[in-house]
């Protein structure tokens, strides 16, 4: 189901099919990550957590690089839609994250 849903996801961000949430636009301006960053990374993105029950839409949090950085996209994924969600987006810390920064650290 990864490899379909991550085939959806880079479809619907190359076309523009995004919808971008008033939390994460906050979040990206305290955070300092362009949105250009997001849509330009597509071809670094991985998934590496999926939440199918999530509240609204299945969601999933992907894992990207852009510019040597790398940051976290949560992402919901509207399938009837054509289009994604972009819930919020992060640089991750090693304090919650493995060294590969896609495997959770265990509290």
């Amino acid at each position: 189901m990864a490899d379909e849903t991550l085939i959806f996801i880079k479809d619907c961000i190359r076309r523009r099919r995004i919808r971008w949430t008033y939390h994460v636009n906050m979040r990206l301006k305290g955070r300092f990550i362009p949105r250009e960053a997001i849509v330009a990374s597509t071809e670094s993105y991985e998934i590496i957590e999926e939440y199918p029950k999530d509240k609204y839409l299945p969601s999933c949090l992907v894992y990207a690089e852009y510019a040597g950085e790398i940051f976290h996209i949560h992402m919901a994924i509207d399938v009837s839609g054509s289009s994604v969600v972009i819930v919020t987006a992060y640089r991750p810390t090693s304090e919650r994250w493995r060294e590969d920064f896609r495997t959770r650290r265990r509290s």
